[in-house]
C-alpha cells in the first residue's frame, strides 16, 4: 500500500502519513522523515505523545467537563488536540494556524477531523495571528512551534508572551510546549518570558526534565490565577512520572543560569 505524500514547499521537505503499526486506526504524521504527529482516528480521546498529553490534561481541568471552548492552535500539525477537544468538548469553536500552506490540505484530505468540528483551517504567520486577536478572544490559546533554540526564534520573544496572554485574557488559559536540549537554556528563557507577563505560570513535564539533564519537552501554562487544584489533578493525570512546577519550584527552574 503506497504511503501518502505531500512536498511543504516551506520545509522543502515532504510530509507522509503512515499507520501505526501497533495501533489499529491510528496514523503518524512524519515531516522529512522525522516523526511530527500521532491521530488516533479510532479514538481522539488517545493523544500518544506525552507533551500533548500534559496540554489536553489543562484543557480537562480549566473548564468543567464537556464545556465548550473557544481555542486558537498555534501550529497545527495534524490537528490531534483539536480532534480531542471536539470529542471531549463538543461544540467547540477552534481555529488553527499553520504556516505550511500545503499541509493542513493534507492533513484532512487523509485524516478526516470528527464529525461536526467546528475548526477554521488556516495558512499565515502565527504572530500576524497574535496580533489580530482582541484581548479574551479565546479560552485557551495553544502554541506549538518550538522545537529547540534554533526554531521558530522570531516567536521566542517577549512580544509574543505578552500578545498570547491578550488572546486570552483575564479568563483563558496559555499553552506553549517547549522541546530543547541540556541544559535547557531556551526552555528556561521561555519560562521566564512567559512569567513576565504577569500570569500565575506552572510548568509540566516528565518528572526527570527538571533536572536539566534530558532532551525532551516542558508544557508552560498561564492564568491570571492559577488554581491550587489544578496542579493535583495534573500531576495525578499523568503520564507518569509526571510534576507539575509553581511558585518558588518554578522560580528556580526559570531562573537557574539566567545572568
Amino acid at each position: 500500500m503506497s504511503v501518502p505524500s505531500r512536498f511543504l514547499r516551506g520545509a522543502g521537505a515532504h510530509a507522509e502519513i503512515d499507520g501505526d503499526a501497533f495501533n489499529d486506526g491510528a496514523f503518524i504524521l512524519s515531516i522529512g522523515g522525522a516523526q511530527q504527529s500521532h491521530v488516533d482516528l479510532a479514538d481522539p480521546r488517545n493523544v500518544f505523545y506525552e507533551y500533548l498529553r500534559r496540554i489536553a490534561n489543562v484543557i480537562d481541568v480549566f473548564r468543567p467537563k464537556g464545556e465548550p471552548i473557544r481555542i486558537l492552535h498555534l501550529g497545527a500539525g495534524a490537528l490531534t488536540l483539536a480532534r480531542y477537544v471536539q470529542v471531549t468538548r463538543p461544540g467547540s469553536r477552534q481555529v488553527a494556524i499553520e504556516r505550511e500552506r500545503e499541509l493542513l490540505a493534507f492533513v484532512v484530505e487523509h485524516l478526516p477531523l470528527p464529525e461536526g468540528t467546528d475548526c477554521a483551517l488556516l495558512v499565515e504567520d502565527a504572530s500576524d495571528t497574535l496580533v489580530a486577536c482582541a484581548e479574551g478572544s479565546y479560552d485557551a490559546v495553544v502554541l506549538d512551534v518550538f522545537s529547540g533554540a534554533d526554531g521558530a526564534t522570531e516567536l521566542a520573544a517577549p512580544e509574543t508572551y505578552r500578545l498570547l496572554a491578550r488572546a486570552a485574557g483575564k479568563e483563558g488559559v496559555v499553552l506553549v510546549n517547549v522541546g530543547d536540549d541540556p541544559p535547557l537554556a531556551f526552555a528556561r528563557r521561555q519560562a521566564r518570558m512567559l512569567q513576565n507577563t504577569g500570569y500565575d505560570v506552572a510548568a509540566l513535564a516528565e518528572a526527570g526534565m527538571f533536572s536539566g539533564k534530558h532532551a525532551g519537552n516542558i508544557v508552560l501554562a498561564a492564568t491570571a490565577q492559577w488554581d491550587a487544584e489544578w496542579t493535583a489533578a495534573l500531576v495525578a493525570a499523568g503520564p507518569h512520572p509526571a510534576a507539575v512546577l509553581t511558585g518558588s519550584s518554578y522560580d528556580d527552574f526559570a531562573r537557574a543560569g539566567a545572568d
